[in-house]
């Protein structure tokens, strides 16, 4: 069976009008929101004293600590941000009737090994991806929807890294085209933050501008993720979807899916 995007998108967006969906958006725009400050408080804290001064002056969210604390807690939210995502993929890719509850096994089952492998394949995905894209541009796009469900076979499956990334390849043969879109979604979505940004960087708005891109990146990369969990559900449990599992992806309809 193909990928059915259109019922992907519609069961996502359902996945993402839920409990589930609410909390892991707030935990989305928390991880940006501390992210940009410590990036922010890193950088003022290594510049010299005038040049701090005065990037002082235009960076919005910053913390009145030393730069090494802003240094360690930006390692410490890289980190959490892994946590996040073997959270999401277990929380997203339940069945619907799961969705109004986020038990605390989302976060307590084998979170070690699944963080690691997270961050270890997340390095190894990026750097391929980043040379597929500086290469011909094509093969870039190829790689990213090769490589769309690593995150669920790390956090859904319990597979380490080299098992995901294959998980994953396999499970997006035949439909790399239709996850391309996604993937290009993904840089359109990168390409509207870029712009609100700038808007209100130029109206002198440092501090709204960072707040506004904070949670505009939540909400539209959290509604992608529910999307690339719905097609997850639809490959892995299509006949042919390998040994992920035999339950039932539970699409949800979106129109009658009470709002939070």
């Amino acid at each position: 069976m193909a990928l059915q995007l259109g019922q992907a998108v519609s069961d996502g967006i359902g996945r993402i009008l839920t409990r589930t969906g609410g909390i892991l958006l707030a935990g989305l725009l928390a991880i940006q929101l501390v992210t940009q400050a410590a990036v922010n408080t890193a950088v003022i804290g290594y510049l010299p004293p005038e040049v701090a001064a005065q990037f002082g002056e235009t960076a919005g969210l910053a913390l009145p600590v030393p730069g090494e604390v802003g240094l360690a807690l930006l390692a410490a939210t890289l980190l959490a941000s892994s946590v996040y995502f073997v959270v999401l993929s277990r929380a997203l890719a339940r069945p619907a009737r799961d969705l109004a509850s986020f038990p605390s096994e989302l976060f307590t089952r084998r979170t070690g090994r699944a963080t690691l492998s997270m961050v270890v394949g997340g390095v190894v995905v990026s750097i391929a991806v980043t040379l597929g894209f500086a290469a011909l541009f094509f093969p870039g796009i190829f790689l990213a929807a090769s490589f769309l469900f690593f995150t669920f076979a790390v956090g859904v499956e319990d597979r380490g890294t080299v098992g995901a990334l294959k998980r994953s390849w396999a499970l997006a043969r035949g439909n790399r085209l239709k996850l391309a879109l996604l993937v290009v979604l993904s840089g359109g979505i990168g390409g509207t933050v870029g712009a609100v940004g700038s808007i209100l960087d130029l109206a002198g708005l440092a501090l709204a501008s960072e707040v506004a891109v904070s949670v505009v990146t939540s909400v539209l990369f959290t509604v992608l993720y529910a999307v690339i969990a719905a097609a997850y559900l639809q490959l892995r449990d299509e006949p042919s979807g390998g040994s992920g599992g035999a339950v039932t992806a539970d699409p949800i309809d979106a129109s009658s899916t009470a709002e939070l």
